[in-house]
């Protein structure tokens, strides 16, 4: 199940001074002239860097224990070839992003996995619906996956019963995901991507994996490296629907030396299990229906116990990040000192390029608002790679937004016109309505504003 809530988190600019509503249509081009949306067009995902040793566990764990903590009695996979169809009101950039990512599960993965007609009988169905549909049976979720189910109607009928217990399943038929199509394109490819993964492999996600989908800090959004690996070991012919972990366990270790030899004898700590007070935290401080006290307390106790247990990996530093983040609107310093701690800590293991750049944006942020053209630009300029090569287009427009302000607070209006041009192709991916894209710009440019005013 994908959760919305940290992915709203995660892209909010809190500005550091407000500034009045047409501060953004300055030199934003009218919505006619809003360039044609960019869409990612070549995956670059990155090979794992941990040992095999850590990949078994990581795999036996992934594979036998639900996001909620139950175990699962035995691996269930599909037995023959999978097929996909989609059913409901398909939004423009569904079909290509799909198609691209039944591609890479063929060539990645080594998955046999073809997409039918809406009309034809198939092993998962997509189903589209409204965004509020869906979170009225469903609350915290952007998207899910609901195993021996065909559609939303009957998902509804079945939803309090056995037949959706994960725990009762011996092996995969058919599956449904239903994500909403009333959302921006990035979202609903994320959607494709996690829900996908999980309907055909593992249910559960671990928050100590910095390389992977399978996290709900939801820093990845497309499936990299690890995740594919992950994939074809589950697919692979010495593994079959039934087989308890401890089967499992005897079998996974052959399977990654074949498939993944450059793992073999790494060294390496095995990161310590996640315990359930660190995880009730983090979710309490990313929680909706919580007071902004309450959230910035559960942050605050997510760092002490990350501290506690003597992490030094990316679980301490999403804590930092999320207190960083609930802490933008009243306490600027307290921000400020935590996203620098985290950048330290995603800085050091290039597992987590990705989660720096979100962190940068947030510091890139503080840079424009104070006048600090120079570093808002470089933290920029240090971070688009890994934000391309991850994919997400709303984090990449935001980047660019940002270093176009502090072009222009240079003077340099043409080249700050370019940035910002390129910026809006983006968006119109990442945060799909022309609304949301002016409403990105708007927060972006009172970050600028008083040192225009000054």
């Amino acid at each position: 199940m994908r959760k919305s809530l940290f992915a709203m988190l995660a892209l909010t600019v809190a500005a550091c001074s407000s500034a009045p509503d047409d501060t953004a249509d300055r030199k934003l081009p009218r919505p006619t002239a809003l360039p044609p949306m960019k869409m990612f067009v070549e995956a670059r995902a990155t090979q794992p860097l941990r040992s095999n040793a850590a990949i078994a566990r990581d795999f036996l764990d992934l594979s036998f224990m639900l996001e909620s903590g139950r175990q699962l009695p035995v691996l269930t996979r599909f037995e023959a070839p999978i097929t996909v169809r989609v059913a409901g009101p398909q939004p423009p950039s569904l079909g290509p992003d799909l198609r691209r990512l039944l591609s890479r599960l063929r060539n990645e993965a080594g998955i046999t996995i073809t997409q039918v007609r809406a009309d034809q009988p198939a092993s998962i169905t997509i189903q589209v619906i409204a965004r509020n549909d869906l979170q009225r049976f469903v609350p915290q979720a952007a998207c899910f996956v609901v195993p021996r189910v065909t559609s939303w109607e009957e998902f509804r009928k079945k939803r309090r019963g056995e037949v959706v217990d994960w725990t009762t399943l011996k092996t995969r038929e058919k599956m449904a995901i239903f994500l909403p199509g009333d959302v921006s394109p990035q979202e609903i490819r994320d959607c494709l991507h996690e829900e996908l993964a999980q309907a055909i492999g593992p249910l559960n996600d671990l928050y100590r994996l910095g390389d992977s989908v399978f996290n709900d800090d939801n820093f990845h959004t497309v499936l990299t490296g690890f995740d594919m690996l992950i994939l074809r070991a589950y697919y692979s012919p010495e593994l079959s629907s039934g087989m308890t972990r401890e089967q499992v366990a005897g079998k996974i270790p052959g399977i990654l030396a074949r498939l993944n030899p450059r793992g073999q004898g790494r060294g390496g700590v095995l990161a310590r299990r996640t315990p359930r007070s660190w995880i009730n935290a983090v979710e309490e401080a990313l929680g909706p229906r919580t007071s902004p006290a309450r959230r910035q307390g559960a942050a605050r106790r997510a760092v002490e116990i990350a501290q506690a247990q003597k992490w030094t990996d990316n679980r301490l530093a999403f804590s930092l990040f999320a207190l960083g983040r609930l802490s933008l609107s009243g306490e600027s310093d307290v921000a400020l000192a935590s996203f620098l701690q985290a950048a330290a800590i995603y800085g050091a293991n290039p597992e987590t390029r990705l989660h720096s750049a979100h962190v940068a944006m947030q510091l890139a942020a503080f840079a424009l608002s104070s006048g600090q053209t120079e570093a808002a630009i470089k933290l920029v300029d240090d971070n688009l790679g890994a934000v391309a090569a991850a994919e997400n287009a709303a984090l990449l427009a935001t980047l660019l937004m940002i270093k176009s302000e502090a072009l222009m607070l240079q003077g340099k209006a043409v080249e700050a016109r370019s940035v910002r041009l390129d910026s809006l192709g983006w968006a119109r991916y990442g945060f799909g309505s022309e609304k949301a894209v002016r409403a990105r710009l708007r927060e972006i440019a009172a970050l600028s504003q008083r040192m225009r005013q000054g």
